[in-house]
């Protein structure tokens, strides 16, 4: 378990080690429900230690989760080009740690207000609240987008504006379901499909092409 993940889940925790000390004098019946809450919430905090693939060319997925979307779209942020987009949908059983797809310096992170539309809506990757990253190395900049979702209220950064990361690097994180999008370069070829499930760190989601 690593504490700055962990950390995240500290009132949480806190409310619910209280709500058990109240439970017990009330009631041991309902210490039950308290218990497995705060099982779930030590287990959805959890960040396991990956290895990235050590392919140059090779894009990761920034999240843990399933591929819900791959398409061609106009990025408008940072960009303003057209790029290829896998979104990643995370539900409430992935590991919510978000990492860098590509090694890189970061050069841009500006958090959005929103709504709170489920993760898997059409209009949540223009409505939701969100935080936009770039990561920018020899072969270009690389767009990951945080967007909250129906349970998720927080996005958590990391990093910040000239940190330079390795590939797979934790940069920060999205409390409970969400969706995390990579934006990549219209001649990277896309080795995933929807329905995929992909690994944050380690699952290699596309590859560039040669320099």
């Amino acid at each position: 378990m690593r504490s700055q993940t962990l950390y995240e889940a500290r009132w949480i925790l806190a409310v619910l080690v209280l709500l058990g000390i109240a439970s017990c004098f009330i009631s041991l019946w309902l210490l039950l429900p308290v218990l497995l809450l705060l099982v779930y919430t030590i287990w959805f905090f959890r960040d396991p230690e990956r290895v990235a693939p050590a392919d140059p060319d090779a894009v990761l997925a920034a999240a843990d989760g399933t591929v819900a979307d791959i398409v061609e779209i106009e990025e408008p942020e940072v960009l303003h080009a057209r790029q290829k987009r896998v979104g990643i949908f995370l539900s409430v059983f992935d590991v919510h740690t978000n990492r860098a797809p590509v090694e890189g310096k970061i050069i841009y992170r500006k958090a959005h207000a929103g709504l709170c539309l489920d993760a898997r809506h059409l209009d949540c990757a223009t409505k939701n609240r969100a935080m936009t990253w770039a990561f920018q190395n020899d072969r270009g900049t690389f767009i990951v987008r945080q967007l909250t979702g129906m349970i998720a209220r927080r996005i958590v950064g990391w990093s910040n504006v000239g940190d330079s990361l390795r590939k797979g690097e934790r940069f920060g994180m999205i409390r409970f379901g969400s969706r995390t999008e990579v934006y990549l370069p219209l001649d990277a070829v896309v080795l995933v499909k929807v329905g995929d499930r992909v690994t944050g760190g380690a699952s290699v989601i596309a590859r560039l092409s040669k320099k």
